[in-house]
Parts: C-alpha cells; structure tokens; sequence
C-alpha cells in the first residue's frame, strides 16, 4: 500500500480521497449550519423554528436542498443563457477551493502552502465575478443593481480585511496559517493568542466579515424592500441553491480564518488540555453563531452608511494599526508581544 501511494496514481488518488473529504466535511457542516442559522433566529423572535422533518427538525435541510434539486430549472426569457448558469456555478466552486489551504489540526490541510493566506484572498477577490455575472445575465435592471451593490460592497471591505490580516502577518512573519498558529502556542493558552495583541482588529475583522459575505445587518445586495432580492431574483431551483450554499461556505471560511488568525485554531485555550481538531471547529461553530445572532438582532444599515463605515472608519484605522503593529514588531516593544517571528514563530 505505501509503494502504491509513492507512485503518480497513488498520489493522484490521495490528493482526490483528501479532497473529497475536505468538500463532505464542508458541505455537511454547511447542512447543519443553516439548521442552526434558523433555530438562532427563532429562538430570538420566540419561534419554535424547523421542528418537523426528522428528530427536533434536524433534517429540514436536507428536505430543502432535496426540493430545490428535484424542481424544475425556470429561465427567464432574454437572459444570457451561458454567463446565467456559469455564475452561480462560479460561486459554488471558487467558495469551495479557498478550503483547500484551510488546516483544520497540526498537518491536516489539504495544500500546506507558504501563501496560504495570499490565496484565500485572491479566491475571494475573484467571488465577486460570480454575483456580477448573475445580475448581468439576468437581464433584470433589479439584478443588476444588486450585483453592482455587491461588487461595490465586497471590493470595500476586502481591502480593510486584507490590511487587517497584514498585521497578523507582521507580528509571525509568515503567511503560512500553519506558523501562525504555531506562533500562538506560548504556552499561555487562551491569553496567548492572537486577540489580544490585536484586540481591535478582531472586532473589525468580524464586522468586515459581515459585510464581505453579504450577511445581516450588511446584507445590502439583497435588500428585499427595495430589489426585491437583489442579484438572485430571477434564479430557482438548483442555480438558486448553489447560489445560498456559496455564500454559506463563504461565511464559514471566515469563521475559520477568525479562529486561525486569532484564536489558535486547533490549540486548547487551557494549558494543560490536548490540542486537536475539536477545538478548531468548536470556535468555528461559536464564530457561526455570532454571525447568526447578529442577523437576528441588528437592523439593517443603509447602503450609504455602509459604505461610509467602510472607507471613512475602518480603512483608516486598519491602515493606521499596520504602521502600529510595524513600529511594535521591530522594537519587541514588551519583549516581543507583537514580533512572534522573534520568539520562535
């Protein structure tokens, strides 16, 4: 079996056992998550919530994503038929591929590369395509606009996102989430992360988050009161449903880019307690249900306040925190609290 797998089919069907696991661990997670999405929200609003398909309602998921599968795919005539059914296919796979460099345990990942994080964001700089090429071959003026909300929406906190994680970058020296979670391990445990070094960034990066995934209170592009909602709106069926489980995968990368990037990842946030995988997907479990609980309790912004927040606030003061954590990384300003490169990360 180990002279098989040092050969190039060996190889070649480890790398597709691996990614085969990685996509069911995704897309299982991805059906519970909108169970726990919808019993977060009617827990808040005093609603009992899916409660009927299977025990506690727990395969209502698979009920919808069973009846969106089987339905028939409606076309909307004068639509670009090609770029209509490309982009909720783009979305879907380019959700999908940032998995591929996510770790979920001390050498679980599927491309353990040095660029790690340059790769997420180059993934996600090219979701945006997605949702424009839905609203333009719609041929809808609603799904237009939607789209170009999105596109405006996503661009602009892409950049406070990608300045805050350069932060992070300096204090480790790397951009490898494998070290940066190695320059976590002081053997402190829940003080020693990430979060407290770079305290104000964490809240900025959960906000731009929000904003970056289109989800509530940010959820502009779908704005049903005034697009009727948004980019998706002449989508059904199977096109429709890769659509909402790209955006669903989106927010749960961003649940695991918060726990790599500043809580530890897979590491115990107890000294004493073994590290491993239980720990990595509990915090993305518990980031999931923030997410949720601001969906349900916060009102939705206006376009304009959206976009003011984002470049008149957050870019600023992202920008403003790398020239910081610059200044405090090459002094070792309290013995390298913020040059973890310097003490063996």
């Amino acid at each position: 079996m180990t002279e098989f797998l040092q050969t190039g089919l060996g190889i070649t069907v480890l790398i597709a056992a691996q990614s085969l696991l990685v996509v069911g661990f995704v897309m299982i997670s991805l059906i519970f998550l909108v169970y726990a999405d919808r019993k977060v929200w009617a827990a808040v609003q005093m609603r009992r919530g899916p409660n009927v398909v299977g025990p506690w309602g727990l395969l209502q998921t698979f009920a919808d994503a069973l009846k969106f599968v089987v339905k028939e795919v409606v076309i909307p005539a004068g639509v670009d038929r090609p770029v209509y059914f490309l982009a909720p296919l783009l979305s879907f796979v380019l959700a999908m591929l940032a998995w591929a460099v996510i770790p979920f345990n001390d050498g679980w990942v599927l491309a353990d590369i040095n660029v790690a994080i340059l790769f997420v964001f180059a993934i996600a700089s090219l979701e945006v395509y997605g949702v424009i090429m839905g609203g333009w071959a719609s041929n809808s003026k609603y799904a237009f606009l939607g789209s170009l909300r999105s596109a405006a929406q996503m661009i602009s906190y892409e950049v406070s996102l990608g300045l805050i994680i350069i932060g992070v970058i300096i204090s480790t020296g790397s951009m490898n989430f494998g070290a940066i979670v190695a320059a976590q391990d002081t053997g402190y445990g829940l003080l020693g992360w990430y979060w407290l070094p770079h305290l104000p960034m964490v809240v900025l990066f959960f906000i731009s988050a929000l904003a970056e995934t289109n989800r509530p209170p940010f959820d502009l592009p779908e704005a049903e009161s005034e697009l009727v909602a948004g980019f998706m709106v002449e989508y059904g069926s199977t096109p429709y449903l890769l659509f909402m489980a790209g955006e669903y995968i989106a927010i749960f990368l961003m649940c695991a880019l918060i726990s790599l990037l500043f809580f530890g990842g897979w590491l115990s946030p107890i000294p004493g307690l073994p590290d491993g995988f239980h720990w990595m997907f509990l915090k993305m479990s518990f980031f999931f249900f923030m997410f949720a609980m601001v969906k349900a309790i916060v009102p939705r912004y206006r376009y304009d306040q959206l976009m003011r927040i984002g470049w008149k606030v957050f870019l600023p003061f992202s920008l403003a925190w790398v020239v910081l954590i610059a200044f405090l990384a090459k002094f070792e300003v309290l013995g390298g609290f913020w040059a973890r490169w310097a003490i063996g990360g």
